[in-house]
């Protein structure tokens, strides 16, 4: 947590991941979030992992740091309630509800001209989608897996949810830097199905396509246009060694005393590979070969201080638990992580933000809040509502 942000007020009225995400980045940067949600939860209020006390460690870890009112969002008095908290403010606000309907753009802008709203949707047209209908859809499932099997891949990471969140605060935080100057509000719609096509598109996999004629094929574990794949060593361990620029393939030739194997390739083949690194994957078979025989005749404990030594850019496959445990620089003793008591009684290390700002005082992450618990105070500090005013919304069931 960092304080860069304090004195900014956003409303999230959104669900899933994106939305959300774009909101924890913005109160780990130190904004005031307060968040809405249907009495009793909201869609992704239950969502898997589950904690040892049935509550959503998912939703934990999304909302942490940020404030929850809890609205009867089925009644006009919830509807026309979740609109004041949207518009209030620093008129601030993120959702992924429908481009029509009571949370539009017009219906909200009618109440506050200069609201910035960003807008997390499926497709650029509002039909549905999620991240892996999305990533279907684009391709790249049909690009992921072994060449010898057909069937697509999913990916177990929701990667345009995730760039949703972090485009969506770059985008909310230009608006209001514009807004600062301009006086102008505005709508942002941010689809998954853009960021998707856009980012293929920046990686120039789209013009690939386009002028090959044909989509890329599957390689397996190999990485793609350079040398880098999983091999496993006299002891068992599998370990990745990536080498994609020249002082990460010569370290590898070196640490593996290859030397002389690449040297003949290189011969018959007529290629440099510390000079090409796509030379590296168009005769990857070749190559792998020889790592293969190489790794297979080392223990892990001969090759890690080899590696460490040469250069070479390398990591074992864990297990997330086995991480736990033996890679502190992640977890064990990443400053990043604090011991924190969340909403469903449960501790544990509990991330803050990602980025480290050396001259800042980093804080300690936040917990997640009960859903509602800042109900009554949303509502006297945000909307200004006296005691009397905040009982009679409970007593009506409006909000809780």
């Amino acid at each position: 947590m960092y304080g860069l942000l304090k004195g900014v007020t956003v409303v999230e009225g959104a669900a899933f991941i994106a939305g959300p995400t774009c909101c924890l980045y913005m109160a780990q940067m130190g904004a005031e979030v307060i968040r809405f949600d249907q009495i009793g939860g909201g869609p992704d209020s239950g969502r898997w992992p589950l904690g040892p006390k049935g509550q959503s460690l998912y939703w934990e870890g999304i909302n942490k740091g940020k404030k929850s009112i809890a609205i009867n969002l089925s009644k006009p008095e919830g509807k026309e309630l979740a609109q004041r908290i949207a518009t209030a403010g620093d008129g601030l606000f993120v959702t992924n509800f429908p481009v029509a309907g009571f949370l539009s753009y017009e219906n909200l802008a009618a109440l506050r001209g200069d609201l910035i709203c960003l807008r997390v949707m499926g497709w650029a047209d509002g039909a549905p989608a999620v991240d892996y209908t999305v990533n279907a859809s684009v391709g790249v499932p049909a690009m992921t897996g072994h060449p010898d099997d057909p069937r697509p891949v999913n990916h177990v990471l929701p990667a345009w949810d995730l760039l949703a969140g972090a485009y969506g605060a770059f985008s909310l935080l230009a608006a209001l830097r514009d807004r600062d100057s301009s006086g102008q509000g505005r709508e942002v719609r941010l689809a998954l199905s853009d960021l998707a096509a856009t980012t293929l598109g920046n990686l120039g996999q789209v013009a690939e396509v386009m002028l090959g004629g044909t989509d890329r094929a599957r390689s397996g574990n190999d990485l793609f246009g350079a040398f880098g794949r999983d091999f496993l060593t006299a002891d068992g361990q599998r370990v990745m060694i990536v080498a994609i620029t020249r002082r990460q393939w010569t370290g590898i030739v070196k640490a593996l005393e290859i030397g002389e194997a690449i040297a003949a390739l290189e011969t018959a083949t007529g290629v440099s590979f510390s000079a090409d690194e796509g030379a590296r994957f168009v005769h990857r078979a070749t190559i792998d070969a020889i790592v293969e025989a190489a790794m297979a005749k080392r223990r892990l404990d001969e090759l890690a201080p080899t590696f460490d030594a040469s250069g070479v850019t390398w990591s074992i496959y864990h297990t997330l638990d086995a991480a736990l445990t033996h890679e502190p620089r992640l977890f064990g003793d990443n400053p990043l992580f604090s011991e924190v008591t969340h909403a469903g009684g449960d501790s544990y290390p509990t991330p803050g933000a990602a980025a480290r700002l050396p001259e800042d005082e980093r804080f300690a992450a936040a917990p997640s809040p009960r859903l509602g618990q800042h109900t009554d105070e949303v509502l006297s500090t945000h909307l200004g509502l006296g005691s009397g005013e905040i009982g009679q919304l409970h007593d009506e069931g409006i909000v809780g």
